[in-house]
């Protein structure tokens, strides 16, 4: 599953098999009684698959959050990915150029890279993103942010508004 996945989700170390549990769940009552769950090589890192957009699957996790927030027990954080793709500088180029039209004329963005079990270079890899996106980038404050998540062998890509990452706990202190 970890060549088609699109939620990114992240839990304490031990806890991945009871926030996969929780997840399912939760988007169980969203509408999709079919989401799936896997785990990565990676210890607290787990990856789903949902029917429904991860981008609404957010937003609709949130306000789940703001109504019952003791629903989330185990479930830390979940990030959307938009498309899977080999962790290679073009692959990545070119799925992010494939969804740059996300990020309108005028608005700014920037490229937020986390790489897990992978030595491939952050600097060429946001090279290469910027490179396909004629837009100005704003490090502290941009319209969007370009999200590439590296796990291993392959790379998650999102391109998201920058509320577009659920974190529980900032938001449950927030609220």
């Amino acid at each position: 599953m970890l060549d088609d996945f699109n939620l990114l989700v992240s839990s304490a170390r031990g806890n991945e098999r009871e926030a996969n549990s929780e997840l399912v769940y939760l988007i169980g009552e969203l509408g999709d009684r079919s989401a799936e769950t896997s785990y990565t090589p990676v210890s607290g890192l787990t990856v789903a698959k949902t029917s429904l957009d991860p981008l609404t699957v957010i937003q609709n996790l949130r306000s789940i959050l703001k109504e019952k927030p003791w629903e989330f027990r185990y479930v830390l954080k979940v990030k959307p990915v938009q498309k899977v793709v080999p962790c290679e500088i073009e692959a990545i180029g070119n799925a992010v150029s494939e969804r740059s039209r996300a990020i309108r004329d005028g608005e700014t963005f920037r490229v937020s890279i986390e790489k897990r079990r992978s030595d491939v270079s952050s600097k060429e890899v946001i090279d290469a993103i910027a490179a396909k996106i004629p837009r100005k980038v704003d490090l502290r404050d941009p319209g969007k942010i370009v999200l590439v998540e590296i796990i291993g062998r392959v790379a998650g890509i999102a391109v998201i508004r920058p509320n577009g990452i659920l974190g529980i706990e900032r938001e449950k202190r927030v609220s």
